[in-house]
């Protein structure tokens, strides 16, 4: 069977930068979702050479809460179900992020997610849809569904909740291709031991996806500490545990080959 494993915040800092692409040189990653916002998108992005997209799709992760005028999650998930977002806004920040990713890669992105799952909220995911038709008709990004698994407790619930299925139901009506099993949902503590555990868990629910379409493991790896990262740490033991064999031997125990589409 196959999977995609997609590690997020790519130009977030140079510690994440560097991880992501140590990874997927090693074939230890199938897919790298940028932050276009980001002050150091430019430097970054000439890391993503012909050779790295080759190997890895190379996806926009949609910004409304880091980078530039940043809505706090929480509002932003308030605002949008009150659906008082301006439309306008919604367009613009979505086109500038695109093109950022345009001019600095010379290609559209291969897929869309977001930043703390904003892509599938109400308001956002209408106006995403949208400007991806006009935009990209012919040749569709596919879309990250963040749908997780019933075990993964009350984080992949809400997760869930945020509007998985609307999003989900509007790609599938719009004609895009779409993961429709999102992996990797924990609470970004532990170590090296336990998110072993955690992987191994995933790969395993992995086999289990009955879906057609291939799962995503998502990760946030990072190659240096950073006090400005709240979750820093559990990025830490994350590419220590991607820098080694376990994630291969893992991956042929369970009959896994990593792909870059769901379909």
């Amino acid at each position: 069977m196959k999977l995609i494993l997609c590690a997020d915040d790519y130009a977030q800092s140079a510690g994440i930068d560097e991880a992501i692409i140590q990874l997927i040189e090693k074939k230890r990653l199938s897919a790298a979702s940028c932050m276009t916002l980001s002050p150091r998108w430019k430097k970054a992005a000439k890391r993503i050479t012909p050779s790295i997209k080759k190997q890895a799709a190379i996806g926009l992760h949609l910004d409304f809460t880091h980078f530039g005028n940043a809505y706090a999650h929480t509002e932003l998930i308030a605002l949008s179900y009150a659906r008082l977002l301006s439309k306008n806004d919604i367009t613009e920040r979505i086109n500038q992020q695109l093109d950022l990713f345009e001019s600095a890669l010379g290609m559209p992105p291969d897929y869309v997610d977001g930043h703390q799952h904003v892509h599938q909220l109400p308001q956002i995911r209408e106006a995403l849809i949208s400007v991806l038709l006009k935009r990209y008709q012919g040749r569709l990004p596919w879309l990250r569904i963040a749908k997780p698994p019933a075990n993964e407790g009350l984080k992949g619930w809400i997760i869930r909740a945020l509007g998985a299925q609307a999003l989900q139901k509007q790609a599938h009506n719009a004609g895009f291709d779409y993961s429709d099993c999102l992996l990797g949902v924990y609470g970004f503590h532990g170590n090296r031991e336990s998110y072993q555990n955690k992987l191994a868990s995933w790969l395993h629910d992995a086999t289990q996806n009955n879906s057609s379409k291939a799962a995503v493991l998502m990760c946030h790896p990072s190659a240096k500490s950073s006090d400005q990262d709240a979750i820093y740490k559990a990025r830490l033991a994350e590419f220590e545990v991607f820098s080694t064999e376990f994630l291969d031997a893992l991956l042929k125990t369970q009959g896994i080959e990593l792909t870059k589409t769901p379909s």
